[in-house]
């Protein structure tokens, strides 16, 4: 067994290994298990009301397939095609988070009607928490040294008071990236906040968190994929923004209905 063996790898066993990728998206799943867990009892859940193990196992495995699926489909070109094989290495990296949101959102109406909970109620709960693990999600990114931006300068990331190893980790092959993973993981963070806690204080009506992760989400990776240097193409378009702005457009539509038409909240989510 060997611990660390490369930068890439966890953990050796053998023929075995454990990929850092992998690593931070098992972290985001226990850190949604129990943040989605806490605030479900927040607004008057008991833990055996909600007892989320299996949704969350359930969810992290779902999400990962949809998030493949949609990078195999849209990665545009025939590597695939020609390495079919290829397309089960998601420890090589290439998971497209808008797909693995749709995915999981589709998954989670079922689970919730399966489980009588209130779906505008969970929805709220459970995408602010997205956010959160989106952005613990992005540094596997890091570690495989992709989702990156244009060519910068060491220079320019050093005057962005980046940590030193980021800095280090920006250059492959001797040309420095702009850290668009960063950029994205700081500004979900961001989003989960003021979102969590805005919302906590001036949310009135049911799914308003929900439709506020789209909008919030669609508007940062917008702004994000015109940076990227390995955009996901549909006829020549790229998908990640296409997909942007219906999040934008769906979330925006949703929080004028909530506000109008939604239920009442009975008590304050956090």
């Amino acid at each position: 067994m060997s611990l660390f063996p490369d930068a890439k790898t966890f953990i050796q066993i053998g023929p075995f290994s454990i990929q850092w990728y992998a690593m931070f998206y098992l972290i985001s799943a226990i850190v949604a298990y129990y943040l989605v867990q806490y605030r479900f009892q927040k607004i008057g859940y008991s833990k055996k009301d909600v007892e989320l193990s299996d949704y969350i196992i359930n969810t992290f495995f779902v999400g990962i397939l949809g998030g493949r699926i949609w990078y195999v489909l849209f990665v545009g070109n025939t590597y695939y095609l020609n390495h079919p094989l290829s397309i089960f290495k998601i420890w090589e990296g290439g998971l497209a988070i808008q797909g693995g949101v749709i995915a999981g959102l589709l998954y989670s109406v079922y689970y919730m009607k399966k489980k009588h909970i209130s779906i505008p109620e969970a929805a709220d709960v459970i995408m602010p928490c997205m956010l959160l693990c989106q952005a613990i999600g992005r540094w596997g990114n890091f570690i495989n040294q992709e989702a990156h931006g244009p060519i910068t300068t060491r220079e320019f990331l050093a005057s962005l008071h980046l940590p030193q190893f980021v800095i280090d980790g920006m250059c492959i092959q001797g040309v420095y990236y702009h850290p668009t993973f960063l950029y994205e993981s700081l500004l979900n963070v961001v989003g989960f906040l003021i979102i969590v806690i805005g919302f906590h204080y001036f949310q009135k009506k049911k799914g308003a968190q929900f439709f506020a992760y789209f909008v919030w989400y669609g508007i940062v990776r917008f702004f994000i994929e015109m940076l990227r240097t390995d955009p996901l193409l549909l006829f020549g378009l790229r998908m990640s923004m296409l997909t942007a702005v219906v999040f934008f457009i769906f979330g925006v539509a949703g929080l004028y209905y909530v506000y109008r038409y939604g239920e009442k909240i009975k008590r304050p989510y956090l």
